[in-house]
């Protein structure tokens, strides 16, 4: 069953209905959602035009010019840790959660592109289709592990895992939904299944349609401004924030002699602080 194509069994079901161009077109219109929900987004929140005034006022700041070659090597840092890796993530379980939902919904969508598109009618599909099974499992470990033991109102501020905030909560719930319905739909038939692929149908609707709703658009701006995040600490200019000097030289404590006394003698072995015991004091 997870070694099979479950499109092309729909196609052979339903011939006359579920045609590969009908499939096929459903896929560009989600594709044409993204796009125009993300479009959408920039404009509203004029993030993009605050993305380039920022990046201007940073260049005027800047107290050094970053070469072509160390971009590409903040470019290639980025891609590594924060896209690849998420290594931003301090807490081992949340890095962990994201990246099994990031890896799962990305092999999910390319391997039902690739499905639809190149195999719409090829029911034995066994390497593609175990790992679109795979992608809408991992997908739904990562998501459930977060809504119902990381995410900061049931674990910080002890909220029920059920009290829901409608934009807030929209794009991992429709994202769950999606993924939890499409394996349902694979794994069941009759007209139990048929019920399934509806819900699965209406959920990857809301999750590509409610773009400009939800954070989806954010997955596309985290990139570049943690590459920007990089650009302006190397050119110096910081954001326009002051420059942390080290707390432990002997010519900064002359300078401020009330560091010792406030900070002790090594400022940069304090202690584990805020991350002493976990944030849940509610």
């Amino acid at each position: 069953m997870i070694t099979t194509n479950p499109f092309a069994q729909l196609n052979t079901l339903a011939p006359d209905i579920f045609t590969p161009g009908l499939m096929q077109a459903f896929i560009i219109l989600m594709v044409l959602l993204v796009i125009g929900g993300t479009i959408f987004d920039v404009l509203h929140k004029k993030s993009a035009k605050y993305f380039f005034e920022n990046t201007k006022k940073g260049q005027k700041n800047a107290k050094r010019e970053v070469s072509s070659a160390e971009r590409k090597g903040l470019m290639v840092k980025t891609l590594t840790n924060e896209v690849l890796t998420s290594s931003e993530f301090s807490n081992q379980k949340r890095r962990l959660s994201h990246l099994l939902t990031m890896y799962g919904f990305t092999i999910f969508v390319a391997t039902t592109a690739i499905m639809i598109f190149a195999y719409p009618q090829t029911v034995d599909t066994p390497i593609l289709a175990l790992l679109w099974h795979l992608g809408a499992l991992m997908l739904c470990v990562g998501g459930y592990w977060f809504w119902f033991a990381i995410r900061v109102d049931v674990a910080a501020e002890g909220k029920p895992w059920y009290k829901i905030s409608y934009r807030a909560d929209m794009f991992i719930l429709s994202l769950l939904a999606t993924c939890t319905f499409a394996l349902l739909w694979s794994f069941t038939s009759g007209a139990i299944g048929m019920f399934f692929f509806v819900l699965f149908i209406i959920s990857t609707v809301f999750l590509f349609g409610g773009v400009i709703w939800s954070k989806f658009a954010h997955m596309f701006f985290k990139p570049a401004a943690a590459y920007e995040k990089r650009v302006v600490q190397a050119d110096g200019s910081n954001e326009g924030l002051p420059t942390v000097p080290d707390l432990s030289s002997s010519e900064v404590h002359e300078k401020f002699p009330d560091i010792p006394t406030y900070m002790g003698e090594n400022p940069e072995n304090m202690g584990a602080g805020i991350r002493r015991e976990p944030a849940n004091h509610y």
